[in-house]
């Protein structure tokens, strides 16, 4: 390890050590109600984990969001893109440079490593705009890297210099370390963003905007100029077809289905000429491998002979279908892919989302700003140039130069003679001669007097005012210059980007084949045979034709098999199902006799890691074993068994006795399991029904489509056990508890959803229209109600002002119309009102009209008490700050929408 790595690694100790000190001396101070931001600078300042947390977390996140992930709305870019094409414009000569000092020179104006600027670069480069690239700049296609940056160079592209930058009007800041200037975005007169899209994840959000085409930009543009209708749809530089039905305007929510191009070379060769964007050939040919080692599909071999474009050949077994195999590769690898669009921008320093319609008409409303900015700052350099000219036609045509060579006691008295020489003809200027001006014109040498031509003073006049009318009728028609100026630009480089991507419904091609459940399966249990063409023999359930299927037998044998339309397993089957790989919710509990003993186990196990065809035994193995009870569970419950003993000889405390699976761990297949009993049982049978032992399931709340999920989409509302539900309160007041099924469906008039807690008090500020509108206060706790039950009352026109879970909380209230003057009234909620009945009219707070309510800081908190365990941690410590306790407890988290 060298020094420079020893250095670093015993500075990140000491900061390690430094927190865990200071998590120390949290715990060791004494409570108090009004938390402060710790400072580090402070050294008798002791420092909280939580506080710290709290307030770091949210700058990196900012930072990594705004300062890296998110492209800013205005230019299309990220911080880093904005850095490189900046230093480029810096050195841009017309000549190629190394990159490897375009990422140097960035490095004046980018805080972060040169790897991040050099792959910025290469990024950039690869997307064909706005460099012009030279070298071994990597293939999109088969998802080769670039050369090293010392072997490959770039410059500026000609539509780049143009579109991009105007340093007379960018505006700037300094750079990091206060030595350079850098600009806060870049003028682009044009809609960047859209062009070369974007994809960055960040903290809590992600942006991912789908490239779009150059020419179908500036045709909305202009089509948005002119009030008229616009649609606007991705294209993708690798081809292939895309299915933009849900595209959604590239908003959160919108589903783009993207297809590889796969033609027919002959019945037994398919070609695939296009991919899916987002994947590369090496990709997309292992997954078809996959899906050819397990059995969906069916081929020889693949052959890649990519180079500046794609060509994979996939090469068919002679009784293979090449219609069904199309189908399957849609279906089953990477030829088809589908991208979630998430529209997200930087606009006023901060992240928000929004629809590339949206983009487009921020971006071309800028450019028509921009433009008017250039025309203004152009009009202002023709006024200034005729100012001049005219100003030397009459120095020089009216001879008031020759003031200069008169003597004058003062240089002061000349220059007033001067001025005032200009008096008769001031009238004739648009502007005002000023000090400066006369003091410009005396400066000009002898010889620039001699040779000064009249004519073509004349001539320069003339070509100004022309100029300047001329800019002045573009800025009267702003918007028709801006269409010009968008078609000029369509006109230039538009022939360089065709649409690429075909959009196509893809129904219109092919059916594909998706896992669904599409067939039904069936079991023969006197011959031992199960498939989806025993149509006469007992149904067990749906499945797909690509599912496997889990069989138990009363031996305590078991095995997976591929679904088909017959297969034999085996006689004395015991339990059948589709088998879900991987599944570890789904728990087996079953009671066996070990061989022909009168030994008797339990055991609970889940399958996992099992092959097909392959025998398994639930059993020690031992000949002669049976098993005598067995269940399976989805969601891993343990049910309680009754268990009779057969009558003997031999003396038996309990022929009759209950067994609890829930006392039992879960443990691997092959285990032995628990010892039952060593005496010959009668029979056993299901005493009653379990829970989960498998704890809780996550659930979350998916605003956009308002239905449940266990996929991690939307707002976590908890984890939910047996017996739980989920409070919904709707904007008109009413409230409900439901269960946590996915099939649920929730009102678009959400108010608050979130994991029912019966001991949870709510505060409610209403105006109760039962009472001449005036503005209530209540508390209570909810019940669980399956019927919806209004919290206003009876009367449908009372409406929520604010609703509050906080413990304590405060109502700040705000006085309107007439009694505007009066100062705002804060209430204790607490000591204002006690708990009572949802169905409480609650207390009044004022007669005199209000004009808002709203919650402010509580002054006090909840103490949490310490679980056991904690009591026991910190048996020799002091009890922590209550309100470290709280940050950390997320339980009972309200969710607002």
């Amino acid at each position: 390890m060298t020094d420079e790595a020893k250095n670093n690694s015993e500075t990140e100790n000491e900061k390690d050590n430094l927190l865990l000190d200071d998590e120390v001396q949290g715990e060791e101070s004494s409570t108090s109600s009004n938390y402060k931001i710790p400072s580090l600078k402070d050294e008798n300042q002791k420092h909280h984990l939580s506080g710290m947390y709290q307030t770091w977390f949210l700058d990196y996140a900012s930072a990594v969001n705004l300062d890296r992930a998110i492209p800013h709305i205005n230019d299309g870019l990220k911080p880093v893109q904005r850095r490189v094409l900046h230093a480029m414009r810096c050195k841009e000569n017309g000549s190629y440079h190394k990159v490897a000092n375009i990422v140097g020179d960035t490095m004046h104006y980018h805080p972060h490593s040169d790897a991040s600027i050099y792959d910025a670069l290469v990024h950039l480069g690869q997307k064909e705009l706005l460099i012009d690239c030279q070298g071994s700049w990597g293939n999109i296609l088969t998802g080769d890297g670039a050369a090293a940056a010392r072997y490959i160079e770039a410059r500026l592209s000609k539509f780049a210099i143009e579109v991009v930058f105007n340093p007379k009007i960018t505006s700037w800041k300094y750079s990091y370390d206060g030595t350079d200037q850098e600009p806060i975005y870049l003028p682009v007169k044009f809609p960047l963003l859209l062009a070369q899209g974007s994809e960055g994840i960040g903290l809590g959000l992600n942006s991912k905007i789908l490239p779009h085409n150059f020419n179908e930009l500036i045709d909305a543009s202009i089509a948005y100029l002119k009030n008229k209708p616009f649609e606007l749809l991705p294209d993708f530089p690798t081809g292939g077809y895309a299915d933009v039905r849900n595209y959604n305007d590239g908003g959160r929510g919108g589903k783009v289905r993207i297809r590889a191009k796969i033609e027919k070379l002959d019945n037994k060769t398919l070609v695939i000429k296009e991919i899916p964007f987002g994947t590369t050939t090496e990709n997309l040919m292992e997954s078809v491998i996959k899906a050819n080692e397990k059995g969906k599909i069916n081929i020889k071999h693949i052959d890649d002979n990519t180079s500046s474009s794609v060509e994979i050949l996939i090469h068919l077994d002679n009784k293979t279908s090449s219609d069904k195999t199309i189908d399957a590769l849609y279906a089953f690898t990477q030829c088809e892919m589908s991208y979630s669009p998430v529209c997200c921008v930087v606009d006023n320093n901060k992240p928000c989302f929004i629809t590339v319609s949206e983009v487009l008409r921020r971006n071309t409303d800028q450019t028509v700003n921009l433009l008017t900015q250039e025309l203004q700052i152009q009009l202002s350099e023709l006024e200034d140039h005729w100012h001049w000219v005219s100003l030397e036609k009459v120095f020089f045509e009216k001879r008031i130069y020759k003031v200069l060579e008169e003597d004058f006691e003062s240089w002061e008295e000349q220059v007033t003679d001067i001025e005032r020489k200009f008096d008769p003809y001031r009238k004739l200027f648009r502007k005002e001669i000023t000090r400066e001006d006369v003091l410009k014109l005396c400066e000009k040498p002898v010889r620039k007097i001699s040779k000064f031509d009249i004519k073509k003073a004349d001539e320069d006049i003339a070509d100004t005012e022309a100029s300047i009318i001329d800019v002045k009728n573009k800025l009267e028609h702003i918007i028709d210059y801006t269409i010009d100026w968008f078609k000029k630009i369509k006109t230039k480089y538009g022939k360089n980007h065709p649409r690429l991507t075909e959009i196509k419904n893809f129904e219109t091609i092919e059916t594909t084949k998706v896992a669904e459940a599409n067939e039904k399966l069936f079991v023969n249990r006197e011959e031992g045979f199960i498939g989806t063409g025993l149509k006469k023999d007992e149904f067990i359930c749906n499945c797909s034709d690509i599912d496997d299927i889990i069989v138990f037998f009363k031996n305590g044998k078991y095995k997976i098999v591929k679904v088909s339309e017959k297969i034999f397993v085996g006689k004395n089957i015991l339990h059948i199902a589709v088998f879900k790989k991987n599944d570890k919710r789904t728990i087996y509990n079953a009671i066996y006799r070990e061989g022909k003993t009168s030994v008797y186990y339990m055991k609970r196990f889940a399958v996992s890691g099992v092959s097909r065809d392959k025998e398994y035994d639930l059993t020690t193995g031992i000949d002669g074993s049976k098993v005598v009870y067995f269940s399976a569970n989805p969601n891993g419950e343990a049910e309680v068994v009754k268990v009779t003993l057969k009558p003997t000889t031999r003396r038996i405390k309990n022929l009759v006795f209950e067994k609890d699976f829930s006392e039992l761990a879960i443990k691997g297949r092959q285990s032995r399991g628990n010892l039952l009993t060593k005496f010959d049982v009668q029979k056993i049978v299901l005493k009653e029904k379990g829970n989960s032992t498998l704890g809780g399931i996550n659930v979350w709340f998916d605003p956009d489509i308002s239905r449940l999920n266990h996929d991690g989409r939307g707002v976590l509302l908890g984890e939910f056990f047996a017996g739980d539900s989920i409070l919904v309160i709707n904007k008109n007041g009413e409230y409900s508890t439901t269960n946590y099924d996915l099939n649920n469906h929730f009102n678009e008039n959400l108010l608050i959803i979130e994991k029912f807690d019966a001991k949870k008090v709510w505060s409610l500020a209403l105006i109760d229209a039962d009472q001449q509108n005036y503005p209530y206060i209540k508390r209570f706790q909810l019940e669980p109600t399956a019927k919806p039950i209004s919290i206003l009352g009876e009367n449908s026109q009372s409406k929520i002002l604010l609703l509050s879970d906080t413990p304590y909380p405060r109502f700040e209230v705000e006085f309107g119309g007439n009694q505007s003057f009066r100062e705002n009234l804060i209430v204790d909620v607490e000591e204002f009102i006690g708990i009572k009945s949802v169905k409480a009219k609650g207390k009044r707070i004022t007669t005199f009209e209000i004009k808002t309510i709203n919650e402010i800081e509580p002054i006090k908190v909840p103490e949490v008490e310490p679980s056991a365990t904690e009591e026991q941690e910190n048996s020799n410590t002091e009890t922590a700050d209550t309100n470290d306790i709280i940050l950390g407890d997320e339980s009972g988290q309200m969710t607002l929408f």
